[in-house]
C-alpha cells in the first residue's frame, strides 16, 4: 500500500509543477501550433469524461481497486486499459504545445512515466483480483488501442 501513496504524491507534485509553471521555458515554436493543439485538448477531456463515466463507483485515485470493485471493460475500456492516464496526458501535452511551454512539455513527459509505472502496479493488484484481467490485458492497449494486423495469405487456385 506505501507504493499506492509513492505514485499518488508523484503525480499530484507533478500536477502542482506543471499548473504553478514556476520556470519559465518557452518553446520557440511556430504559432500555428497552439491552434492545433486546441482539437488534442478537446479529444484529451472528453477520453478522461468517458473514463470516468464508465468505471462510476470503481474510481479510485490509487492504484489499488476498491473492495466492493468490479472489472469494467466495455465501453471506452474495451479499447484501452487506462483511458484517464491516456485523456490527462493527451489534455496536458496538447495544452504544452497551446502554451508553447517547455516546462510544461517536460512535466508531461515525467507524469508518462509516472502514469506508466504507476499503471504497472495498479495492473498487478488488478491480475490478483479479477481472472479475467489477464486476457483482457492481453487484448487491450495500455494507453493505446491496439492494432491486430491479420495477415491474408494469397492462395494459388491454379495449383
Amino acid at each position: 500500500m506505501k507504493k499506492d501513496f509513492l505514485y499518488l504524491l508523484a503525480q499530484f507534485l507533478l500536477f502542482a509543477l506543471y499548473f504553478m509553471d514556476p520556470i519559465e521555458l518557452l518553446m520557440n515554436l511556430p504559432e500555428w501550433i497552439s491552434y492545433v493543439s486546441i482539437p488534442f485538448l478537446v479529444i484529451g477531456v472528453l477520453v478522461i469524461a468517458m473514463g470516468i463515466i464508465h468505471l462510476n463507483d470503481n474510481l479510485t485515485a490509487l492504484p489499488s481497486p476498491k473492495k466492493n470493485a468490479e472489472l469494467i471493460s466495455n465501453g471506452i475500456y474495451k479499447y484501452v486499459r487506462h483511458p484517464i492516464y491516456l485523456g490527462i496526458l493527451i489534455s496536458m501535452f496538447a495544452f504544452s504545445f497551446y502554451a508553447l511551454c517547455g516546462f510544461k512539455l517536460l512535466i508531461s513527459f515525467l507524469l508518462t512515466l509516472v502514469f506508466y509505472f504507476k499503471s504497472v502496479l495498479e495492473e498487478k493488484y488488478l491480475v490478483e483480483r479479477f481472472e479475467a484481467y489477464q486476457l483482457y490485458k492481453e487484448n487491450t492497449g495500455r494507453f493505446l488501442p491496439k492494432c491486430s494486423f491479420k495477415s491474408s495469405r494469397l492462395t494459388d487456385n491454379n495449383s
